[in-house]
């Protein structure tokens, strides 16, 4: 049985996916805007409240997304046997490792941006148990993301976490290519990204050419 926990889950990042706040997501939806605020998921006196599957009915109509496409929005770290699911069992503090070079390549995530497969080298990393099998880390390679990020520097990321603007983050395009920049601008539309290296142009991209993006929320510099 899904969780009050996965399923409010799920729902948030099926608006990051398209670039939505929840408030947008619920809006595209042709429901009230506040219908999945945080504060609508706990009653007054704390009992939790589910979303109604009229209203996600509504959300996986208005974003053209199937109930299994929702349901891969699940944090794996939320399901029993996560890891084993996706070919890797963390242990201890440990989370996947790869390059930036290998990342590209196909089968090392899922369409979440979650890693999966087969491949990974691992890294101690001080993460939630609950949170471990969806954390993982890049290794920079090369001088592209200088002078913030050196080669050798890692990168931790945890797909599925809120974006905003400002916020550094890991791209990966339909055409399999990865990079790290700062999000500049996102409508529902597009993503216009600033590059980390000044020698390096801006990118933008529409939607629809972007396979997953995920926030960096730690660096080891």
């Amino acid at each position: 049985m899904l969780s009050h926990e996965q399923i409010w889950g799920a729902i948030d990042r099926l608006a990051e996916r398209h670039a939505l706040t929840p408030s947008g997501l619920a809006r595209r939806a042709g429901l009230d805007a506040t219908s999945f605020n945080k504060s609508k998921r706990l009653s007054q006196d704390g009992r939790l409240r589910w979303p109604s599957t009229e209203s996600i009915a509504k959300i996986l109509d208005a974003t053209g997304a199937s109930l299994e496409q929702f349901l891969s929005f699940i944090r794996p770290g939320e399901l029993p046997n996560a890891g084993a699911s996706h070919g890797i069992s963390p242990a201890g503090n440990s989370i996947p490792l790869i390059g930036f070079a290998q990342a590209g390549a196909g089968g090392f995530f899922d369409d979440g941006g979650f890693p999966a497969g087969q491949g990974w080298d691992m890294v101690e990393f001080p993460v939630a148990a609950g949170q471990r099998a969806g954390v993982y880390a890049l290794e920079v390679q090369g001088e592209s993301m200088l002078p913030l990020y050196r080669d050798g520097d890692i990168l931790i990321v945890e797909p599925g976490a809120q974006i905003r603007k400002n916020d550094r983050v890991v791209v990966k395009t339909r055409e399999g290519e990865v990079m790290a920049k700062v999000l500049l601008r996102q409508s529902a539309k597009s993503i216009e990204l600033l590059s980390l290296n000044p020698e390096h142009p801006n990118r933008s991209f529409d939607l629809t050419d972007v396979e997953w993006i995920a926030r960096i929320i730690w660096a080891s510099q």
